[in-house]
């Protein structure tokens, strides 16, 4: 039995309510429910009379560390079986560290942590790493984003890195690292004995300095097939390094994600050298750097590549217009993979949107989710659209965001979901002015197919 409320002001009555129907449930989610440290005493003696309970999430509550205190009375007791805990903003600061220390060196049912965006500060992360390296401790994934770390913490993370094998995945992003900290957290990484799967270092204060370091990662440790360095001005020089280590024979990296790194179309033949060469890359994020044209169709030319398997591609606000609509047609024709395509804010206007179609409808494409957010588009483009989604019935998701589409355009698209063979069930349709007619069709349309959600 899983309990998930968000965003709910807690009466006493329906607080008495929800404690009762707790202690028989597998998964706990009270993110933003105005919880207090007096909450945490009763969810104490849920987590102590609950052995079945695996997860709890308790985001965005004011929790404080008194809170904390409480709730890890719960956690020590010999009948907690809780594997995942999930406290982020939640007002803790460095004094909840040493509570939490407890708990990974006490605990081996826990597996996940996550206290991000809480101020705990490096003097506060060095407790929990000193809990990390108990022999109790089989933490497996420890998320710290926005945690007011410095690059005094390094030594500490290297150390637990260092003992805890089990660590699959850290997440370090909004933290002012910079360079030489991450250096030494990469040095740390390849002499470590740990299997780490999934490193996030986004905005943390990287250049290219770190890149050749990063890359190193990629060569030594086959395990690490997520990494997340968007944010950073790492710029065409520090990507051509990262290369280097992703096309090593034993990176076996997956997703990669370099939104606003600086990037140019220079970077563009090494990444369509990744694309089409590393079989096991699924999902890549170029978001908000500046690609143009030129860019994408190298881009597109490795899509082309059979041995691309490219599944997820982000690049939305990368300079792109109607010039490379072309190119990606004919690489949406040939490519069986590619599932989700994000081209939001590029100026691709009607006449793009008609060219990629053409590709779209291709029996080989197979994609499902498109986002053409803020492309410029009108109405003009929607009889094309509708016939998109009452053809293509691998599409599910679609987003025409930000484009003055009116009423005429709108229209369109919902005759295309009235189609029987539309599998649409999410229609996203931020900021576009339609009259209340149209409004009236809309609210007969989902309630006429309850699957369909129109998100406006």
């Amino acid at each position: 039995m899983e309990l998930d409320i968000q965003c709910e002001e807690m009466s006493p009555s329906r607080w008495a309510e929800l404690l009762s129907t707790m202690k028989s449930c597998k998964s706990i989610r009270l993110d933003d429910c105005n919880l207090s440290s007096s909450s945490c005493e009763d969810l104490s003696s849920v987590i102590n009379m609950n052995p079945s309970l695996t997860e709890l999430k308790l985001n965005n509550n004011e929790l404080g560390d008194a809170g904390i205190e409480y709730l890890c009375k719960g956690l020590l007791m010999p009948t907690c079986s809780l594997q995942k805990l999930w406290l982020q903003n939640c007002n803790l600061t460095s004094a909840s560290c040493e509570t939490l220390r407890s708990v990974l060196s006490a605990q081996p049912s826990l597996t996940e942590l996550h206290v991000g965006d809480n101020k705990l500060g490096t003097a506060g992360v060095k407790v929990l790493c000193q809990g990390m390296m108990n022999p109790n401790c089989k933490l497996q994934k420890l998320q710290l984003e926005y945690c007011e770390l410095t690059a005094d913490i390094v030594e500490a993370l290297n150390a637990a890195l260092q003992s805890k094998p089990t660590l699959k995945e850290l997440s370090l992003s909004n933290n002012t690292l910079g360079d030489t900290a991450v250096k030494q957290l990469c040095r740390g990484l390849v002499e470590a004995s740990c299997n780490l799967e999934l490193l996030h270092l986004e905005n943390c204060g990287i250049t290219s300095d770190s890149c050749r370091d990063i890359s190193a990662v990629f060569s030594t440790k086959s395990s690490l097939i997520d990494l997340s360095v968007g944010d950073n001005k790492i710029g065409d020089s520090g990507l051509a390094l990262l290369c280097q280590g992703l096309m090593h024979p034993n990176c076996k990296i997956q997703k990669l994600w370099l939104w606003d790194c600086d990037l140019t179309s220079a970077s563009c033949k090494d990444l369509s050298r990744l694309i089409s060469t590393k079989e096991t890359l699924t999902e890549i994020s170029l978001i908000d750097n500046n690609l143009r044209d030129s860019g994408m169709e190298m881009l597109c030319q490795a899509l082309k590549d059979p041995k691309s398997k490219l599944q997820e591609l982000w690049i939305r606000e990368c300079g792109l217009t109607t010039a490379c609509c072309k190119a990606l047609s004919s690489a949406l024709s040939m490519n069986k993979h590619l599932k989700v395509l994000h081209m939001g804010e590029n100026k691709l206007g009607d006449a793009g949107v008609e060219l990629m179609c053409e590709g779209l409808l291709h029996p080989n494409c197979n994609i499902q989710s498109l986002w053409l957010g803020n492309c410029d588009l009108t109405a003009a483009c929607c009889a094309t659209l509708a016939t998109l989604m009452a053809t293509k019935q691998c599409l599910t998701e679609l987003d025409l965001s930000y484009n003055t589409l009116e009423d005429e355009g709108i229209r369109k698209i919902c005759e295309a979901l009235r189609n029987p063979s539309c599998n649409v069930q999410q229609l996203i349709l931020y900021d576009i002015f339609w009259s209340s007619e149209v409004d009236d069709e809309l609210r007969a349309l989902e309630e006429s197919k309850p699957e369909v959600k129109i998100i406006s």
